[in-house]
């Protein structure tokens, strides 16, 4: 085993704020429940930048996370399935200019976050539409500036969830995928997993930019990608470490500052 590149032994910059319950303020990572499911377990997280004010505009990250919990991959990485362990968000913002949201799978009995897999995909798209609409409208997210990024199964959700309609596939400026990518194979058995239905979300693409990070190669996206002939501003990144996870962003890599600086093209309409 190769060790030396074992994401393990790079020691992060960034540690997740805090899980608190309350009133969304500028560094607080907040746990929020759309009025529809008071009474259960299915929340989101928000968090405001240090630098959030009134009355501005702020881009904004929204992510879903992988499965869980369960120890995946060559070096035994775990992934919990938690809204509360979304790395993305924070790693590429650091805690400014950017919102940052991280949400839920919502249970096919609507009573809790799915850990596992899709659970109800219709009740989780009308979540992300949702709070992607409160967010903008409540705290000064900018509609024309959202991007929606995730690991593994979230990576994967970036185009089974965010692409899933006409209606959802709206709302977003930008994508990030990171390891995996929806179409590549039949991931589950679930109706829409195959590459038919794969292929119609990622006509839904309409040539925004998506960001593609996979450990090690990217090489089957690549490939799957250009059999379905479908033209985007693909960004492609393989990533030297062997680990089946997202906390790369937490660590001062020169990637995350490669997806740093395409995060920050793509608000500033380079993209």
């Amino acid at each position: 085993m190769i060790t030396h590149l074992n994401l393990s032994n790079i020691a992060p910059d960034l540690a997740l704020p805090p899980v608190s319950d309350g009133t969304p303020a500028p560094g607080l990572r907040v746990r929020r429940q759309l009025p529809e499911y008071r009474g259960t377990d299915v929340h989101h997280l928000l968090y405001l930048p240090d630098d959030w004010q009134p009355g501005r505009r702020y881009p904004v990250i929204v992510e879903y996370p992988g499965n869980g919990p369960c120890h995946v991959g060559p070096l035994d990485d775990f992934s919990s399935g938690l809204v509360e362990d979304c790395p993305l968000g924070y790693g590429i913002s650091a805690g400014r200019r950017f919102i940052w949201a991280a949400l839920p799978f919502v249970s096919a009995d609507g009573q809790r976050n799915q850990g596992e897999w899709w659970g109800d995909v219709a009740a989780t798209v009308r979540y992300c539409r949702q709070a992607v609409r409160g967010i903008c409208a409540g705290f000064c997210g900018d509609p024309d500036a959202v991007i929606l990024a995730g690991f593994s199964r979230g990576a994967l959700a970036c185009n089974f969830i965010g692409l899933h309609d006409d209606k959802i596939a709206g709302l977003w400026r930008a994508f990030i995928a990171h390891s995996h990518y929806d179409g590549v194979r039949e991931w589950t058995a679930d109706p829409g997993s195959d590459r038919a239905s794969a292929r119609a979300r990622l006509a839904r693409l309409q040539g925004r930019p998506v960001f593609i990070s996979h450990e090690l190669s990217t090489a089957d996206t690549r490939d799957y990608l250009a059999s379905t002939g479908i033209a985007a501003p693909f960004t492609f990144l393989d990533l030297p470490y062997p680990n089946h996870s997202a906390g790369w962003v937490l660590r001062p890599v020169p990637e995350r500052e490669t997806l740093r600086q395409w995060a920050r093209g793509v608000v500033n309409g380079e993209w």
